[in-house]
């Protein structure tokens, strides 16, 4: 069975910044290459994040930000991009002026995943367009939620199609396999102002009373390779 095909691809650098849109890109287990490889990290050791965890330290304003790799140095460390989208000259003096704090770096991953979940996150067209909706006058688009891929889904697929993809093994393109095993809870992040997305408190609200704060379909790779836009995604094991 087809869910649907490849719409937009989608890959963030460092971690809790704006990302990249890809045309294609290399998968192996641990996702997209050089998907959130890097962060920024604290001298504590904890990476810059929307919230306080054990592994993560609220920073505001890292949504501001974005990362993208240099074209000619594959998963070098990624060139940072201030909210006008210009490339800063020294990455760790910039983020510390910006951020008001004197022991933040940007780190590669080491022991510690930066993933707050699983890998692979999927977002599907019929879900989008309906936030699109419920959120009439608040401009919406996929980067509020962050997804690596985005599905587009036939006409008429049902709101939050992604939980019935749960638990189901899918090919995407020739040769990739994911497997999806449950969906995201959301946070404040999807709230925070970016680029060309004002802040807004009703994008969280919206997604707590309509889905018990849960959005899109999260997955681990089980075939590795590559993917392109308008690849197929097929479901090879319900």
């Amino acid at each position: 069975m087809r869910l649907g095909s490849i719409e937009r691809i989608w890959r963030y650098p460092i971690k809790s910044m704006g990302g990249e849109r890809l045309e294609s890109a290399d998968v192996d287990e641990r996702g997209l290459m050089g998907d959130r490889l890097y962060a920024v990290r604290d001298a504590e050791g904890r990476f810059g994040s929307g919230k306080n965890t054990r592994r993560f330290r609220k920073m505001p304003g890292l949504l501001r930000l974005s990362s993208r790799y240099p074209e000619a140095e594959r998963l070098a460390e990624p060139e940072l991009l201030d909210p006008d989208g210009v490339p800063v000259a020294d990455a760790a003096a910039y983020l510390r002026h910006y951020l008001r704090r004197h022991d933040v770096e940007v780190a590669r991953e080491g022991a510690v995943s930066h993933f707050d979940q699983l890998p692979l996150s999927v977002l599907s067209t019929a879900t989008l367009d309906w936030m699109r909706t419920a959120l009439a006058g608040i401009p919406v688009d996929e980067r509020r939620f962050r997804p690596n891929l985005l599905i587009r889904t036939p006409p008429g697929t049902p709101t939050f199609v992604e939980d019935q993809w749960l638990g189901s093994e899918v090919r995407i393109g020739t040769t990739v396999r994911v497997t999806f095993v449950r969906s995201s809870e959301r946070c404040l992040m999807v709230n925070e102002s970016q680029q060309g997305l004002p802040h807004s408190p009703l994008v969280l609200k919206t997604i707590a009373r309509t889905h018990a704060m849960r959005l899109d379909a999260l997955g681990t790779v089980t075939a590795p390779g590559t993917i392109d836009v308008g690849d197929p995604v097929v479901v090879i094991r319900p």
